[in-house]
């Protein structure tokens, strides 16, 4: 039997080093499995039950790896599901390459079944974009999309025809087209060491020098840098600030965090972005300029490695294009160090004051089980090297203040784009790629229940996922929106029978066990942490539990009285669970 042309294109991804690939098989993709099953000694094909997954799968892969995310699905309507697990790629800067199938070239334009040109209907999320029409175009456009969505941080997406896919390979699929000397490409990409230039160092040293009240504010972008922010905190007197997607990239013990920043953030971020006249933003896009400083109001350095973000968000006196470690490296022997620790002891104080604070919501005496208190637990047995994976909504306000981040801990989820779901397929992939390491899914019942199918995936591969359902049996987040909004809740509670989910882990081979006691909790979490394979803990929390924010503006307050007044459905035990709260946190006084 002769070599393919699917085959170029897989072996060609191993050649880039790809060993998985994520995806689910259709006819619209038929020969390009058949590529796999050739290199199969190759290449890894993971099967999952959902494409949104897979494109989910691949984004974590490349979130924790640094290497490029591969997912694969048939034409139409496979190819669409793809979407949402491909924006949050885009959205967090992270190079995913998206393979779709795609009918006959000879039926295109004909309205045929599932036909969906799948390259326009990409164009807004990929940095690279083909339809691959003739097979002596492999290897090379699989180079370039490989080495754009690296360069561009982003999504390349290739389509590939089924007459293309099993085409002869390195032959023209059709006689009448005179043959061409196709582009000669290598496998290779080395990413450029991205310096800023002195003058603008300079520039900045002077800003940051004049400074007299300086913040710093870091993103994931400023990963593997915090022995030189912690530098530069200490020259400045400068307290650090986080966003949530840069949770990981300092230690939440560290003596110079004011932790995070925004709704989810803690009160002395809040004040300390009241407070300052000069910030200094290391390797974020934080895009909520509600809680920057207002235009005008401080002086702004800010290091970013992309030209076109530079000064979004804010005005930026001085922008320094470079990553984030190179940078800090030229910059720091060009500051002044702070006599004094005056700033720094202020919020240090402060977020003492706010530790504490949070620890009292960590009750065991409560009941319903308050989610601060399954939080604290997952913090307090998982591994110092542990991963936590975790969905958008209630349980990413949990995890942002209750998950501590120390030893070689990390933190995982849909940043910018915010999705519900990718908890589950995020624990999936890392853990395939680091089968040593302790992966948690932290997911709340909602987002579970789009993509549970996928537990099923881990057992099949026996990944020894732990998965902890932060279950309210409601959309959280949305319940607050509301109420945030002035207006009673509405259609946010799952009424009626609340979903068995242990009871689906153990029908798909792995452990599962529902809690809805807190004198439970903690065996329960050691027994399913303990288990060689993949398990759920399903645990009913108080749905009454308000996440909020660090510091309370008065709008917000209004707005929630207002919706107490108009008719909030569940006002009593809302009442009744935030006065509990405000006495577990009188009582650490």
């Amino acid at each position: 039997m002769g070599a393919i042309a699917a085959e170029v294109l897989v072996s060609r991804l191993a050649d880039w080093g790809v060993r998985t690939v994520f995806g689910l098989p259709g006819d619209g993709i038929n020969g390009i499995m058949e590529g796999l099953r050739r290199n199969a000694d190759r290449v890894r094909f993971v099967l999952v039950h959902h494409e949104e997954a897979a494109a989910f799968m691949a984004t974590a892969h490349a979130k924790a790896t640094g290497e490029i995310g591969v997912c694969l699905a048939t034409s139409g309507p496979g190819g669409i599901h793809l979407a949402n697990g491909l924006y949050d790629a885009k959205m967090d800067h992270q190079p995913v390459l998206a393979i779709t199938g795609m009918q006959e070239t000879s039926v295109l334009g004909t309205e045929y079944q599932q036909e969906v040109q799948l390259d326009r209907l990409f164009a807004d999320v990929s940095v690279y974009n083909q339809m691959i029409v003739n097979p002596a175009q492999l290897p090379s456009l699989v180079d370039i999309a490989i080495r754009t969505a690296y360069a561009r941080r982003g999504v390349a997406h290739l389509t590939v025809p089924n007459d293309i896919q099993v085409a002869d390979a390195g032959q023209q699929p059709y006689e009448l087209v005179a043959p061409a000397n196709p582009p000669v490409t290598s496998p290779i990409y080395l990413a450029p060491p991205i310096r800023p230039r002195d003058d603008d160092l300079r520039q900045a040293a002077q800003v940051l020098n004049a400074g007299d009240r300086i913040a710093i504010l870091v993103g994931i972008g400023a990963r593997g840098a915090a022995p030189l922010i912690e530098r530069l905190a200490d020259t400045l007197d400068a307290p650090v600030i986080k966003t949530l997607s840069g949770k990981m990239v300092l230690p939440d013990d560290s003596l110079y965090t004011t932790g995070g920043i925004g709704l989810l953030g803690t009160r002395p971020s809040e004040e300390l972005i009241e407070d300052i006249d000069t910030l200094i933003m290391l390797g974020t896009n934080f895009p909520y300029t509600k809680h920057l400083p207002p235009p005008g109001k401080v002086k702004t350095v800010q290091v970013e490695i992309e030209p076109t973000r530079a000064g979004v968000r804010m005005p930026t006196d001085v922008p320094l294009i470079g990553d984030v470690s190179a940078t800090l490296e030229a910059l720091l022997p060009m500051l002044q160090r702070r006599p004094n620790r005056r700033h720094l002891k202020h919020y240090q104080a402060k977020m003492a004051d706010w530790r504490t604070n949070m620890a009292a919501l960590e009750s065991a005496s409560r009941d319903p089980i308050a989610p601060q208190y399954l939080a604290s637990l997952i913090d307090d047995l998982a591994a110092d090297d542990a991963v936590l994976t975790c969905d958008s909504g209630t349980v990413a306000t949990w995890a942002a203040r209750h998950w501590t981040i120390r030893g070689g801990r990390e933190f995982y989820l849909s940043g910018n784009l915010a999705s519900m779901a990718p908890a589950l397929p995020y624990a999936i992939a890392i853990q395939h790629a680091y089968p040593g390491r302790q992966v948690i899914a932290y997911p709340g019942d909602g987002g579970f229940a789009m993509l549970m199918a996928e537990f099923h995936t881990a057992c099949r591969y026996r990944l020894p996922i732990k998965v902890v359902i932060n279950n309210n049996n409601s959309l959280g987040q949305i319940l607050w929106e509301q109420m945030v909004l002035g207006y009673p809740e509405y259609g946010v509670r799952f009424e009626g029978p609340r979903p068995d989910f242990s009871a689906w882990a153990k029908g798909c081979g792995g452990f599962g066990t529902y809690v809805e006691r807190p004198g439970d909790l903690r065996e329960a979490l050691r027994e399913a942490f303990a288990f060689d394979g993949p398990a759920v803990i399903d645990v009913a929390v108080d749905a009454n539990e308000p996440p909020m924010p660090g510091k309370i503006k008065y709008e917000q307050a209004k707005h929630f009285a207002e919706a107490f007044m108009r008719g909030q459905p569940h006002r009593a035990s809302i009442a009744t669970t935030l006065f509990k709260d405000k006495i577990q946190q009188l009582r650490e006084r």
